[in-house]
Parts: C-alpha cells; structure tokens; sequence
C-alpha cells in the first residue's frame, strides 16, 4: 500500500470522470464497484458525455450520471458557456472530497481544481507538465502497448490510492432496468423467441476498420441456421450500420431477425442477456454482452485483444495469425479503414470458435 493511500473512512462524496465514447464507458464500471465495497459509506458520482450515460446509469454503486452534451457546442459561445457553468456549480454542491480521473482529458484537470477536492488522482500523460500533475495530489504509470486489460489500467487508479480491488468486484456491470427487459421479450416472444433460444449478432462498429466483410457474416449467420439456430442481428440507427446489416440480408440464404435501428443502449444489453451466444467485432455491443454475462466470440483485427478483449466471460476471440503486424492500432491497413487481419478471416475459424461455446 502507498505510504499516501487516501484515508477512504473520512470520504464523503466521490466524481470519477471517463470522457470517452460507449465501450470506454463501460469499461470502468468495475472503478465504482471497486471503491464502493472498499468504502460503503462513499457517494460516487459519474461524468460521462450525454450519449454514453446509459452504460452507467442504474449502477448500483453510483449516486448520480452527471453528462457533458457535445452538442453544446450547437448553442453558441454563450449557450455553451452557460450549460458549462450549470454544470460545474452543479458538481461544486456535491462537495467531492476525491476525483478519479481516467484519461488524459484536459478537463479533468481544472474541474479537480474547480471542485476543491481534498484528493485527486489522475494518469501520467506525458508533456503536460506541472500545470496537470499540481491538479492532482496523485497520479500514476498508465502505460500503453496491449500489455494489461484496459480493466485494470482503470483500476490502477484506485490502487494508486491504496486501494486494493478483489478480484470479485472486478467484473463489469450493466443494468437494463425493467422498461428494456420488458420490451425486449415483448418483441422476442412476437417473434417465438424466449431467453436462451438465439445467437445475437452485432455485425459493425461505428469504426469500419474493425468490420468483416458482409458477405462472411452472411456466410456464418446461414452455417448456423442450417444448425437450427435463430439469429438476431442489431446494429445502431447510423447510415453505415443499418447499410451493413441490409448488405448482410441481401446475400444471406437465411432470415435473421432483424432488429437494427430499433434498440436503445439498455434495450440492447437486455437482449443480449437473453441470447445464447453473442457473435460480433471489437465495439460496445461486445463489452455489453460480457457486461451482462453472455459468452461472447470477438473478431479482432487492429485492435488488441489484451487491453480491449471479453471481459470475465466465457469467450473465444477471433484474430489473424497471419499478420504479424497486429494488432497495429492503425485505422486499417495504411490508414485506408481496410484491415485485411480483419477481412482475411475465414468462416470457417469463427464458425468453430462458436461451436465450442454452443458446447456442439
């Protein structure tokens, strides 16, 4: 333990701060847990962007989702800096005794400052100088390179404090609610489908150089409905998603349900609680499915499995092992959102990888 471990028995309130896009998010619902058990009588509170809120809302150890709406920006220098100020004198009530910040994000930085927290902690970032490390009383190594789970990276920030987690409180967490569970069946048992009767498959990523092909998913999705298995594809309402789904049901032999377009976030993780299996690339829907514990297979390219992979879930990842260049971080080959680690792989591995999860 660090000889300035933060006494958590005198905490009172709590902001931890992710400013990153859904999957990061969620990610991090492990810190809450975490320092919740270590300190029951803590009030934890969330600063999260607007869209992303619903990966923490309903968590059991957090008090409140505070957001930031990037459209903001919409209103103007003045509209913005008046939603700006809501907010801070809106955080500076809580009277945070401790600010968990997690990324490198300016932000973090003045609002550790601006909220007069006895205690802040925050990752090294290099070149920032002693205008980020005198904002914090803490910070700690975040090293990069695929060489821990981002899980833990998150969590180094707790034991930079003197936290120390159990690996019990270490899993993620997401809950649906009620209104999305019920939804969900509703439109499962329209369709004859009930919990455990389907393989739920999330084909895109709002990142296409982390896509296959639709032809291949086509091809899998077909390999098993000949096995008598229902699948259910999902995708978000963007242009590119419902494309690639529709390009995905122009070749396939098969009818999958298709739900694209049709979900929210906490509809998403109550249909994936309800599947068999959860087939799909390295994207939120993944680290929903391991969230609410359904196994997962993961298609993996440039990114690496190691720091980004199914968390604490029965799971099988899928990369190249042809391509001694990944994961490379790259926005595809060259920057050209085409991986080929990505699209080069077979059916037939994915297939298998599925098949040892269905136990078939």
């Amino acid at each position: 333990m660090p000889k300035d471990s933060v006494p958590l028995a005198d905490l009172r309130r709590a902001l931890v701060i992710k400013l990153r896009h859904h999957g990061d998010v969620l990610l991090t619902s492990p810190v809450f847990s975490v320092l919740k058990a270590q300190a029951p009588q803590l009030e934890i509170d969330a600063l999260v962007y607007a869209d992303t809120a619903e990966m923490l809302t309903l968590h059991p150890a957090i008090a409140h989702v505070h957001t930031i709406d990037r459209a903001w920006k919409q209103r103007g220098p003045f509209g913005q800096a008046a939603a700006e100020w809501r907010l801070l004198r809106t955080l500076q009530a809580r009277r945070y005794d401790l600010v968990v910040h997690l990324t490198e994000h300016p932000r973090g930085a003045w609002l550790a400052r601006a909220c007069g927290a006895r205690w802040a902690v925050a990752p090294k970032v290099a070149g920032r100088g002693r205008w980020w490390t005198n904002a914090f009383t803490h910070v700690y190594p975040h090293p990069r390179g695929g060489r821990r789970h981002t899980v833990e990276l998150n969590l180094d920030a707790l034991r930079r404090i003197g936290v120390q987690p159990a690996p019990a409180a270490r899993g993620l967490s997401l809950e649906p609610g009620a209104p999305a569970r019920a939804r969900v069946d509703q439109l499962l048992a329209g369709h004859g489908l009930g919990a455990g009767a389907f393989i739920h498959v999330h084909p895109a990523s709002r990142w296409t150089f982390k896509c296959w092909p639709a032809e291949r998913m086509a091809q899998l999705i077909d390999r098993l409905a000949a096995q008598g298995h229902r699948v259910v594809l999902t995708g978000a309402p963007s242009d590119s998603e419902r494309a690639m789904v529709e390009a995905i049901l122009a070749v396939a032999g098969s009818a999958p349900l298709n739900l694209c377009g049709q979900l929210s976030l906490k509809e998403m993780a109550a249909l994936t609680a309800r599947a068999r299996l959860f087939i799909g690339v390295d994207s939120a829907p993944m680290h929903i499915a391991a969230a609410v514990g359904t196994p997962v297979v993961a298609l993996f390219g440039p990114s690496g499995e190691i720091d980004w992979g199914p968390w604490q879930v029965p799971a099988r990842v899928v990369a190249s092992t042809r391509h001694p260049c990944r994961p490379c971080g790259l926005d595809g080959c060259g920057g050209g959102k085409h991986s080929d680690c990505l699209v080069q792989l077979e059916v037939e591995r994915v297939f298998a990888a599925a098949q040892e999860l269905l136990g078939g």
